[in-house]
């Protein structure tokens, strides 16, 4: 059984949000305004997610990454992680990185071992600035000790024009000597993170970048893969693009994100939603809205204009700030 949408694309990768709340305040993802965050009892509970999970499952998701804002800061992320391994799925986790070093064990007693981190600059000083706050140093100590421990690490880093697109050299020589995974994200627009799209670092702008510095070469992508892929020769690592704004994926796209309130997102940028935990406490029939969710999912966008529209940046707007989608 599994759920697939009016084109046909079967959706088998589930990205849960813990929570809206992070200890960094990057400018990409956190509202430029006061933020508020949502309070307890609109969250999910552990038995919560865990219920919706076993619907999801037994309906074809195969993977589960767990998300935020920053879901390490949920303090019940053990038991939750405990508990979504007793599901035929695999794990795994997207973090700021922050909290990393309290969480290799339990990491490694669930079975997850693929581990997304974003870091967006390999400067401290420039790290205080993107994120609003300091941790670059147990932030980077934790990424090199994740690499030590043998987890697959997938660094990624969202370029932003005259911020950032400086260093993109800098995160492919990381390839050269680690085993770590680049990717390079194009910025893209949610609420109020003041996106224009001439800030937008292009798929092939990146691309030009790199090639003044380093030979490198196309591997083979994942199926369903968001990211083209590339190995500078004979490097342990790789280095990705991931073309949202300018060279987009969406006609092989598996995903579904199920935010921390419970509301079922087909599409990151769908602007329409529908509630799950309201039904799933009420006792009603969660698993006909997951799938009249899926069946109704746009062919792009959710359904929204190209990026290089003139009203671009007011409709995607609309959408939700990227720390309360769940990335």
């Amino acid at each position: 059984m599994s759920l697939t949408d009016s084109l046909g694309r079967k959706h088998d990768y589930l990205r849960i949000s813990l929570t809206d709340r992070c200890n960094l305040r990057c400018l990409y993802c956190m509202p430029h305004n006061d933020m508020q965050f949502m309070p307890p009892s609109r969250l999910m509970s552990a038995n919560e997610i865990q219920k919706l999970a076993e619907i999801f499952v037994e309906h074809g998701v195969r993977k589960i990454r767990l998300t935020g804002g920053e879901p390490l800061m949920r303090k019940d992320v053990g038991s939750i992680l405990q508990n979504l391994s007793t599901l035929k799925v695999k794990l795994a986790i997207t973090t700021n990185g922050y909290f990393l070093g309290q969480y290799f064990d339990t990491f490694e007693k669930v079975g997850l071992t693929s581990i997304n981190l974003s870091l967006d600059t390999l400067r401290k000083d420039r790290f205080e600035v993107l994120s609003q706050r300091k941790g670059f140093d147990q932030t980077w100590q934790n990424i090199e000790e994740a690499i030590r421990r043998g987890f697959y690490v997938k660094l990624n880093m969202v370029v932003m024009k005259d911020r950032n697109e400086d260093e993109i050299n800098n995160f492919v020589e990381l390839t050269r000597h680690m085993p770590i995974h680049v990717r390079f994200i194009e910025f893209m627009p949610f609420a109020e993170n003041r996106w224009d799209f001439s800030q937008t670092v292009s798929y092939a702008a990146i691309l030009n970048r790199i090639e003044q510095t380093h030979s490198f070469a196309r591997i083979e992508d994942a199926a369903n893969d968001t990211a083209r892929n590339f190995r500078v020769n004979n490097a342990p690592g790789t280095f990705a693009v991931i073309s949202s704004v300018t060279n987009p994926f969406c006609d092989t796209c598996n995903r579904i994100r199920l935010t921390a309130d419970g509301k079922i997102k087909n599409c990151l940028f769908a602007q329409n939603e529908t509630d799950l935990l309201t039904i799933l406490r009420n006792g009603g029939d969660v698993e006909r809205l997951i799938k009249e969710n899926i069946a109704a999912k746009h062919a792009a966008r959710g359904g929204l204009p190209e990026f290089s529209a003139d009203n671009a940046p007011k409709v995607f707007s609309k959408n939700r700030s990227m720390i309360s989608i769940g990335g």
